[in-house]
């Protein structure tokens, strides 16, 4: 897998982004301002860099060329930005990144650049050019998105079959919001035990996207290592 940095001036996309990069195996640095991008780009270079345009110190357009005047754009660069331009876009492929997503950015989008961008680094190794001279390609996102699934949700299946694991029993004496809430972790702790862990068959088994999946998990305590735990137990 690979070591992916991700720059971002918002807490909630660096938080975020980092769960579901680590949830497909990389290795996630974090830099809120290009300061902090400088200072990781200078311990170690990364497979990859997700970097946001709009940034308060130095926007990642200017630390995209800073990179590239510097001989320090050797590897595969995706831009972000829910504000950029086209002209934006089309200068930041020119000066060397790969690809750009549109924020809101969508978990399939994410997942398909960063696979595409670690893919050609891989190619480009292997024929000895810089992952800057890799083609590019602009990206842009229309699915669900990183931060609609920060914020709102989807509505969980009417009916939930909890067998074979045996009748779980539920208070009724209480909150509506404090039942609804054991409910649905039961129901998501049944999955990832039945699914050996896995936040992929589990989003495709409840129906909810992976990125809402993720906060939903979060939010009502559930221990993701159980399911995986789990799993191992049973090989």
């Amino acid at each position: 897998m690979a070591n992916i940095l991700v720059v971002d001036d918002e807490l909630g996309i660096r938080d975020l982004l980092s769960e579901i990069l680590n949830d497909e195996g990389h290795t996630v640095e974090l830099a809120e301002n290009a300061a902090e991008a400088r200072a990781a780009r200078q311990r170690a270079r990364p497979d990859l860099v997700l970097l946001d345009i709009w940034m308060p110190d130095t926007d990642g357009v200017t630390l995209l060329k800073e990179w590239r005047g510097t001989g320090l754009l050797t590897m595969p660069v995706i831009m972000m930005s829910g504000h950029a331009t086209i002209d934006t876009a089309v200068e930041a492929t020119r000066i060397g990144a790969q690809s750009f997503l549109e924020k809101p950015i969508t978990l399939q989008k994410l997942l398909k650049a960063v696979e595409q961008g670690l893919l050609r680094e891989s190619m480009a190794r292997k024929s000895g050019l810089d992952g800057v001279e890799s083609s590019t390609q602009v990206i842009v996102a229309s699915e669900l998105t990183v931060e609609a699934a920060m914020t709102g949700g989807q509505s969980l299946p009417s009916v939930v079959d909890l067998s074979p694991q045996g009748q779980q029993t539920f208070e009724l004496d209480k909150p509506l919001r404090d039942a609804r809430d054991a409910f649905e972790k039961a129901y998501f702790e049944f999955h990832l035990a039945k699914e050996g862990g896995s936040m992929t068959r589990v989003a495709e088994k409840t129906g909810l996207e992976r990125t809402h999946l993720y906060r939903k998990l979060k939010q009502l305590g559930v221990d993701l290592s159980r399911g995986r735990r789990g799993s191992a137990a049973s090989t």
